[in-house]
């Protein structure tokens, strides 16, 4: 019989790493504590490095380009529905049914 593997969500891997950056325990001590193996914290902390100087480097400006894309894809998405709408509705009217 296998086991399926432990699927984490971003939060928890958040804090895990978080907790390894602080160096208030060891990460086998987390690791322990969190049933996680050690491998997967130094990674997981690795990546949390790695990315946290292009949080900065992005700055305000790409935040609002995230926003716009949003309001963008909500436009295209709306327009389908009215789309849809318009069609079922004149599918409902049609004679002969």
């Amino acid at each position: 019989m296998t086991k399926s593997r432990k699927k984490f969500d971003a939060a928890f891997k958040a804090k895990v790493a978080l907790e390894a950056l602080r160096e208030d325990a060891t990460v086998p001590e987390l690791a322990k504590r969190h049933d996680v193996h050690p491998n997967q914290i130094y990674a997981w902390k690795k990546q949390v490095l790695d990315n946290v100087a292009s949080l900065f480097a992005r700055g305000a400006s790409t935040i609002g380009e995230g926003e716009e894309e949003r309001e963008r894809e909500a436009a295209k998405l709306y327009a389908t529905i009215g789309q849809l709408t318009v069609e079922r509705d004149f599918f409902a009217r049609r004679p002969g049914r």
